[in-house]
Order: structure tokens, then sequence, then C-alpha cells
């Protein structure tokens, strides 16, 4: 009987799951017919068409990096292409596009005049000779001719030692530590840092590598082998002299061990084993630098998704977004760009670029006493991994690849690497609600373009923004998050920073960002003005004998370039202008303003030696005139000569020529100072950490230009559910339930791979 029972109890069971299974799959049928799915078809057409012409900007294919790369390999000039080439041979570091001169490409672009030359640069490492050249190679895509442009673009020879560290050099350095370091201090390294076969220490090199030119001198600092490295320091420090090409030359110049230098490694083993130096004793450290969530999600948060299909547009390397249209590229070395911005088929910004990312440390230790990066040596677009969609950007966000060329031995696709979508940022663009005498209210929600890329350049993560909005403005800034570089805690390291975690001081540093605005405001002959307020006394006119302190208008035209040169350590008028002889309809200048958003440290004394890398920094906004050979405010070859730089900016300043109605180039920095503090750990977060630059048209136009956005909202008492001129009114009647794409993530397929070589 109870046999009966309990099978009988069971197939009820399974009759009842089965039922359930079935009303759900009608419920769903039933609201999913209520929730019709979003097309990501637009409902309205495009304002224009895409353009061909935005290729002669576009970055090298993968095809056209072959072809530069065999191009070059039949030159005869013994050149390889191996990863692990050695500082005394020849090695094809770096293949880029090669931008078009400014005038070949307006008259291309504008008067229907030939297309320039398409071409790329090449950069080689000359070890036999001593030497770094640098090549324009076309015309692609079936290149025929070379020629040496070292000179005409740096005015000197480079020299070998401005190279940066290759993947062929690192691999001679791994190798050399292994050999002459790691081997000779096996009681250290196991007493001090728990080192053995299944546990290493990590290397994170500081630079500039030594103290004055023809230096390749490297203090190298060992971290744990642990997610977040670079909070995890172990207080052991080594001098590498790697100046010659043979590496067999190289030698151990210097050790700190807990706070204390040491001539030698046997002189570090030697008082080690006789006790005569304070020891680190290891305990199993604590993984505080995961970033593996430590609580189990419950729901995700707010996602964005495309009611009526996206309102922009990707073809090639053009995007067209409403009144918006600009082509876009990604270089190996400076990172994010964009080329010939129109609103509203007007050209605004012939380019739009980031030039350089520095910063400047602080520390009793002799790694960060000296350190000062410079990401562009480095290569900042070098490092543009792909996008986790949803976290670096929204899920439905438009995502593009790119193809890079830089240390290696074939062209590399970094799937995903940069995005595009359209955001409402949360808050209304402008509205009004009118309380008195007509009773109504008007707005319009801040949706805006943005166009992105995050770098991860060692232990910083930069997130780029071009951002373009509905106003006519254009915003460039970029954010910082990642690790914080830090040191071991030693006598005298708290005025550097704040100890963040056990015997780890968070070091004091500097970011400074560099962006070029090469702005054509109505065309390319433009003035620089400034504007600004003072407040003077006037006497009333109905009442003579009183005075009030009433501001005034206070306008000025810069006309040199060294009075354009606007240090940050001076007073700024808080009005910046690129403008136009044109005037708009109430007889002004049409103009855009350059708005800066900063809070920079402290640039370094100009006293320095090194400053002359990074005099771009001295300047808030320096107004140039145009040069084709002024391309750039830093250069792949300064991090390791800082001393010797192939480009100083201020030289571009020196030469003090006119800037009245000429083709005008600003060099906008921005920034932060960051002070480490217990909160940036594991993570630096990105709030409040950045800065930038936004365009601003000022008497540009006649009138805002967004109040011909199809977004705006009015209405009026009894007409609030009208949807003529408010379409929230239907928006529930119009919601749709979005489909997504399935999460897919590659970026760890073009990482530096230094675990083959050590």
């Amino acid at each position: 009987m109870v046999e009966k029972m309990n099978s009988l109890v069971k197939w009820l069971l399974i009759v009842f799951v089965l039922i359930s299974a079935i009303l759900n799959i009608v419920l769903v049928c039933i609201y999913s017919g209520r929730m019709p799915k979003c097309s990501r078809q637009r409902a309205h057409p495009l304002r224009r068409e895409h353009d061909e012409r935005s290729l002669v900007f576009a970055d090298l294919s993968r095809e056209e990096y072959v072809q530069v790369q065999q191009f070059m390999l039949k030159q005869h000039l013994n050149i390889s292409t191996s990863q692990i080439t050695k500082p005394s041979e020849n090695f094809l570091f770096l293949i880029d596009l090669s931008p078009p001169r400014k005038a070949e490409a307006l008259a291309f672009l504008d008067r229907k005049a030939p297309k320039p030359t398409r071409e790329a640069t090449v950069v080689v490492f000359f070890g036999t000779k001593n030497c770094i050249r640098e090549y324009v190679v076309g015309p692609l895509p079936q290149p025929t001719s070379l020629r040496d442009v070292t000179q005409k673009r740096y005015g000197m020879d480079l020299a070998l030692n401005k190279r940066t560290v290759t993947i062929g050099e690192y691999h001679l350095m791994f190798d050399f530590f292994q050999r002459e370091v790691f081997s000779k201090l096996e009681q250290l390294l196991r007493e001090s840092f728990g080192v053995g076969p299944d546990r290493q220490l990590n290397v994170f090199e500081q630079m500039p590598r030594g103290v004055r030119s023809g230096d390749r001198k490297t203090w190298v600092s060992f971290f744990r082998d642990m997610s977040g490295m670079y909070i995890h320091p172990v207080g052991f420090e080594v001098l590498l002299n790697h100046e010659s090409q043979d590496a067999s030359q190289w030698r151990v110049e210097r050790l700190l061990y807990n706070g204390r230098y040491f001539q030698s490694v046997e002189e570090l083993r030697g008082e080690y084993e006789k006790g005569n130096v304070k020891k680190i004793v290891f305990r199993e450290p604590r993984d505080y630098g995961s970033l593996k969530p430590r609580t189990t999600p419950l729901q995700i948060g707010p996602q964005q998704f495309y009611a009526e299909g996206e309102r922009y547009s990707v073809r090639n390397n053009q995007v067209l977004y409403l009144d918006w249209s600009f082509a876009f590229g990604l270089s190996s070395l400076t990172g994010m760009r964009v080329f010939d911005v129109r609103f509203q088929d007007e050209r605004i910004v012939y380019e739009l670029s980031v030039q350089e990312a520095m910063s400047v440390y602080g520390s009793v230790t002799p790694g960060m006493i000296l350190t000062k990066f410079l990401d562009s040596s480095i290569g900042i677009g070098r490092f543009a991994h792909e996008l986790v969609r949803g976290v670096d950007c929204p899920y439905q966000a438009t995502y593009v690849d790119t193809y890079r060329y830089i240390d290696v031995p074939v062209p590399v696709r970094f799937r995903n690497s940069i995005c595009i979508f359209e955001h409402n940022l949360g808050q209304p663009l402008r509205r009004h609600f009118s309380d008195f005498f007509h009773n109504s209210y008007g707005g319009m929600a801040n949706s805006a373009l943005v166009f992105r890329t995050i770098t991860a350049i060692g232990n910083y993560d930069y997130m780029w923004d071009f951002i373009f909005y509905q106003s006519g403005s254009v915003e460039a800034k970029v954010h910082a998050t990642g690790y914080i570089s830090s040191s071991y805690l030693v006598g005298g390291s708290l005025k550097h920073g704040h100890q963040v975690a056990e015997n780890v001081l968070g070091n004091i540093h500097t970011h400074f960002i560099n962006f070029k605005v090469d702005l054509d405001v109505s065309g390319v002959k433009n003035v620089f003005q400034t504007k600004d307020m003072e407040f003077v006394n006037v006497s009333l006119p109905w009442m003579t004998d009183h005075y009030a302190m009433v501001p005034q208008l206070v306008e000025k035209q810069l006309h040199t370039e060294q009075e354009a040169a606007l240090r940050y350590d001076t007073k700024t008028p808080r009005y910046l202008h690129i403008a136009s002889k044109a005037k708009n309809r109430w007889g002004h200048q049409r103009s855009y303003r350059l708005q800066v958003f900063s809070f920079a440290g402290d640039h370094l004394p100009e006293s320095q030696p090194e400053e002359k890398s990074m005099s771009w920094a001295r300047y808030k906004v320096a107004i140039t005139k145009h040069k084709d050979l002024e391309q750039t405010s830093s250069s792949l070859y300064s991090q390791n000569d800082v001393w010797n730089p192939a480009v100083d900016f201020s030289k571009f300043i020196e030469d003090n020529e006119s800037i009245v109605d000429e083709d005008l180039v600003a060099w906008v920095t921005t920034g932060f100072l960051h002070i480490p503090h217990a909160e940036d750990i594991p993570n630096t977060v990105t709030v409040g950490n950045g800065g930038g630059v936004l365009l601003r048209p000022h008497n540009y136009f006649d009138e805002d230009p967004s109040i011909n956005s199809a977004d705006a909202v009015h209405f009026y008492p009894g007409a609030e559910d009208s949807c003529e001129n408010n379409r929230m009114a239907c928006l529930a009647q119009e919601t749709c339930g979005t489909t997504l794409e399935p999460f897919t993530y590659h970026g760890f397929d073009g990482v530096m791979n230094f675990e083959d070589w050590i």
C-alpha cells in the first residue's frame, strides 16, 4: 500500500512539473508577443552617406603590414623579424601609418584633388650600425620605394641607446637575472621571499635608464608573482648595466636589499650568510591584489539598449552619428585619434589625438626615485586590448578590431579593441519648467556618441574617450584605473606617500596627459583669443554720485606662439578660443572654446635635464602654427634618452612664429596628482582620477544647434500624454525586448608573453 502511495505521489509530481513547464512556455510566448524584439535597424535613415575618402586616414590593414614587411626584407638591410632578435642585430621594430600631409589631405577631401599617396612609417633598430633609422615606405598597397626620413623628422641621428627595450632584450635580461643573480642568491631568495621551484619573483623596471645621455642602466624592482604584482614589492632591487649590445658584457652595478645597498651579488650573499644584514623573513602573503569578487552577484546592474536601433553607423574607419561624421584610427605609439571631424557637414577638427601620458614618481628607494614614465615610448595604442562587453563598454556597443605591428614577427589582430556607442548621460542637456505666466516644460536628454579605447600599459589602465554631443561640442577625456605602482616600505618612505598594505608604500606621482587639437574653424585661417572678466567701478547712470563694482568682459587676441604658450604655473584666462574672421548672424567671430579640466600636480622643474623630454607639460595650452614636421609632441625615443630627446616640444615655440590668420594647432595638457591611499587597494577607481578638454562652440552658431534635435521634449497642461512633441509619453507602448549577442572574449591572444623567455 505504501509503495502504491509513493508511486502515485511521484506521478502527481511529474504531471505538476509538466503542467508548470507548459504554462511557463505559454506565458513566455504571450509576453514575447507583447514585447517585440528590438530591431537593430534604424527607425530613421542616416542624414548623410558614408564617404570612402575617410580611408585616407585608415590604419594599415593586415595585408598592408605584410606587404611593407616583405618589401623591407628585400632591401638587403639584413633585417630580422624574430621576436628574440639580439640588440647587436638589426630588428624591424615598428610599422605604422604615415599620415598624409595636411594640405594634400584637405585638397583631396574638399576639392576633389588626387588622393594623397598612402605610405607607412618603418622603424628599424640597427644593432650592426649602432643607430636607429626611420623610413617612409610607399606607395601602398604595393610599395616600390623607401626613403630615410630620420634627419628630416628629428634633426639628429638616432643612437641605438634611444631604442625601447624589445622582447628580445627582455629575454636576455631575464636570462641574465637567472644566471647572475637568482642562481647565486638561492638561500636569500628562499628564506626572504619563498622563492623555489613553484614560486618565482616578477620584475618591474623603472625608467629612465640612468642619469645622463648614453646611459642604459636600469633599476629593476622585484615583486611577488601574485595578482596585482605591482602592489606586492619584496624589498629587493638590482641595478643592471646593459649598455653594451653584447649581453655577455652586462653587469650588476648595485643591489638594494631591505633598504641597504650592496656593490655586488657576492657582497650581498656574503653579508647575508654572515648574518650582517637585517633579514627579511618570508611569511605567506595575503592575496589583497586579487580582483576576484568577494561576494556572489545577485543581479545584473542597469543596462542600456537601443529601443529603435542604433542612430549611428560605422563603416570602414568612418562613423556617422546624427549631425556628426569623423574618421578614426589607433596609432601603436600615441593611441586613439580622429580626423576630419564634421558637424552639419562643416569641418570643425582636422585632428584630435592622444599624444603622451607621463608620470613622475617620488620615493626613497632607487627605482622610483628616478621614475618618469613616458608611455608613447613604450606604445600607448600598442596595449589597447579587447574591451569586455558590458563592463568596459555597454553590452550592445559596436566593437571594432584593430591590427598592429610593433615588436612582433607578424601583424597582430586585437579583437574588439575599440568600442562605439550612443550613451544617455543620465541628465538633461538642457531643460526649463515654466512656472510663471505660461506653464510648460521643455527639455532634452543628453545623448551623445562615445568613441573609446582602453590601454593597459604595465600597471595602469587608461580609459580614453572622445565624446560627441548634440550641441556641437566634442570632449576628449581620460580616466585612470589599474594598479598603483608601489615600493617596499623603508625608513623615510612616508615622505613620499601612504602605507597601503603591510610593508607597502603607495608612491606619490603625477599624471600628465597631452592631447593634440587641430581645430579648423570656418577654414584654416584662424586666430587665438582669450576672454575673461574684471570688476570695474561704474557710476550709476541714474545716480551719478553712487558707484557699483560691475563685471566687464575682457577680450584679447594673442599674436605669437610664445604669447600663446600658457604655462601651468601662471593664471590663465578662463576662456580660450580658436576663432575665425567669419562671423555669426550677430556679428561675433565664429569660434570654438578650449575648456580644460585638470587637477594636475606640479611639473618637473625646468632645471632638471630630463625635463626637455616632457617640455609639453610646461603648458596648460600651447598654440602653434601647423607644420607637418611637428606631428607629435613626444616620440618613441624620449623615454630611453630623456636628456637628449628626439622631440623637444619647447622648440616648437622657440621660433615664435605668428599665429594670426594661420592654421593653428592647440596642444592641451591635463592630468591629476595622485597621492595613493588605502582605497587604491586593490585597484584605483576611475572616479575623480582623470581630466580632459571640452571643445565648445562659442558664437560659432546663431543659436544652440540641439534645438533641432528630434530628442527634444515639449508639453503644456493638458498635453502631457501627447506623443507629438514628447516621445517619452509613448515609450511604454513602444518598449521592446532586446536581442543580445553572446558574451565572448579573446583579449589574451595578443599579450606580451614573457613566460616563453624566462
